[in-house]
């Protein structure tokens, strides 16, 4: 039996709150893009801009601004102050786009720099539509370039099941090929449209920690072929740690064909690669202090200046959203955790002969991937305030040596911090304004993202240019208010979860994950 984790976190918290394509395919930019562009944008050369991916990591000083609520380590890094983390140290160095210096206009303003901001200004792009993209840090500083590079199906923590219960038949099977199969294939459409590398792999294991588990995992198969998706297969203990984990503490799993593995940082940078070649225009270093309608337009506030948008904003900025907007916000934000070893003393394929990325039941996920030169990939926790690399560095230690007991001292060479955010139902909150410019915004991933947020840009896109609905589908999921969620997060992070820890311990076989 599984708990419902979106219902129990819902009461609890509300009582708490009270590319191979051929360049000449490629759509053409406005003349207005295009003229903009060699005036204003920095002056970047746009092949340096596609990503490179190197043969192994190199230890140096990352390039990336932060959150000051967040860090990276190194095992070396008293010599650097703020070492790159792992994903940026495994490509070669990228360059800063700069600030804008004069009043801006274009049709739309994407504000945020990751990989909802920039598919959604490379769909707009490809559109013909005049584009600027801003980001407050770098491009990669926010959790687009910091998450655990798993690609798995759903909306945001909505799986198969939900979906069936929320929806009519007809929508439910809409929703779910959008938010699986056309998320991942496009991931790959656009990888080869543009022509860069992002170690994209597929296939993907959820493992059941207890054999009570094993029950909801193979309703979760069910409930997708309702929806007649037919990727998923159920295997048992010996063929999972035969084939797939070499790892004695599972007791079955669902093997999924449709999720995958990809490195996140250089995702997010063939992106912004396309869009810069279409003439897309993007400033990083600039912060958005306000979002104001005036007179058919709507005024982007920045410390440099101001961006007139005369048809759209789209605030791809997760958690910050609620800056930008009247009342309560919908989420509440949380740290996790990712680390890397360094190459591993023994084949990481005599750990994981599949070589596919896997995370597991429990309530406290642990989830993990090989990664380039024998290397291994670990993350969990989900956090109200943000731990210290030493504490995070001995968590994630214990839970390696507990999933690989023969890894007798595993070692771990990079460790970061990140921020997410999570909706009380668990699903994607996806909105629109009815202002004369509207105002798209899309949060809540619940850590839960990464293909997905590329397939709702393009929505957003789609919507914007009147060719299909799909992000209307997405406005209709119900969310309710989190007053002071960031103020809460603290606090009722660490009450939601010792409550559900309890019930977990109490009834082991209950599913219950956070």
């Amino acid at each position: 039996m599984a708990i419902n984790r979106r219902d129990f976190i819902s009461t609890t918290a509300a009582t708490l709150a009270g590319a191979g394509v051929l360049s000449s395919l490629l759509p053409t930019t406005s003349l207005l893009a295009r003229t903009l562009t060699a005036v204003d944008a920095s002056a970047v050369n746009i092949d340096q801009l596609r990503p490179r991916m190197l043969q192994d990591a190199q230890y140096r000083t990352s390039r990336l601004g932060l959150d000051p609520r967040i860090w990276n380590w190194h095992r070396d890094m008293a010599a650097i102050a703020m070492p790159a983390n792992y994903y940026e140290a495994s490509l070669a160095n990228w360059p800063a786009f700069g600030s804008f210096l004069r009043e801006q206009r274009c049709e739309v303003v994407v504000v945020g720099g990751g990989l909802l901001g920039a598919s959604t200004a490379l769909h707009l792009a490809e559109a013909g539509v005049d584009v600027i993209l801003v980001e407050k840090d770098h491009i990669g500083s926010g959790a687009s370039g910091r998450n655990g590079g798993q690609m798995t199906p759903g909306i945001a923590r909505w799986a198969a099941e939900t979906i069936l219960e929320k929806f009519s038949p007809d929508e439910a099977k809409r929703l779910w090929r959008f938010a699986s199969v056309e998320a991942m294939d496009l991931v790959d459409e656009l990888r080869e449209r543009y022509g860069f590398e992002c170690d994209r792999k597929y296939g993907h294991i959820t493992a059941a920690i207890h054999p009570g588990h094993m029950g909801p995992l193979v309703a979760n198969a069910d409930a997708r072929r309702r929806l007649g998706d037919t990727a998923v297969k159920v295997i048992g203990p010996y063929e999972l740690q035969e084939e797939y984990v070499r790892s004695g503490i599972y007791h079955g799993a669902n093997i999924d064909n449709i999720g995958g593995q990809v490195q996140p940082l250089a995702l997010l940078r063939g992106l912004i690669y396309g869009f810069a070649r279409l003439g897309g225009r993007v400033y990083d270093g600039t912060q958005v202090k306000g979002i104001r309608q005036d007179a058919g337009s709507a005024i982007i506030e920045t410390e440099q200046g101001v961006i007139r948008a005369s048809k759209a904003v789209v605030l791809g900025v997760h958690g910050a959203t609620k800056k930008f907007i009247s009342g309560s916000s919908t989420t509440v934000p949380f740290f996790t955790y990712v680390a890397v070893t360094p190459p591993l003393p023994v084949d990481i394929n005599a750990l994981i002969p599949s070589g596919l990325p896997v995370y597991d039941t429990q309530l406290q996920i642990d989830y993990y991937r090989p990664v380039r030169d024998n290397r291994l990939l670990f993350g969990g926790q989900g956090t109200g305030n943000s731990w210290s690399p030493r504490d995070v560095n001995n968590y994630l230690l214990d839970r390696i040596r507990t999933v690989f007991p023969q890894l007798e001292q595993p070692e771990l060479e990079y460790s970061w911090g990140g921020i997410s955010d999570l909706t009380l139902n668990g699903a994607t909150d996806a909105r629109k304004s009815d202002d004369s410019v509207p105002v798209y915004m899309v949060h809540g991933w619940s850590g839960h993202g990464v293909a997905q947020t590329v397939r709702i840009g393009k929505a957003i896109s789609d919507d914007f240019t009147g060719r299909n609905h799909d992000f209307t589908m997405l406005t209709r999921i119900e969310h309710s208010s989190i007053p002071l969620g960031s103020y809460l997060s603290p606090m009722a992070i660490p009450l939601i979860k010792g409550a559900l820890g309890v019930i977990s311990t109490l009834n082991p076989a209950e599913m219950v994950s956070f």
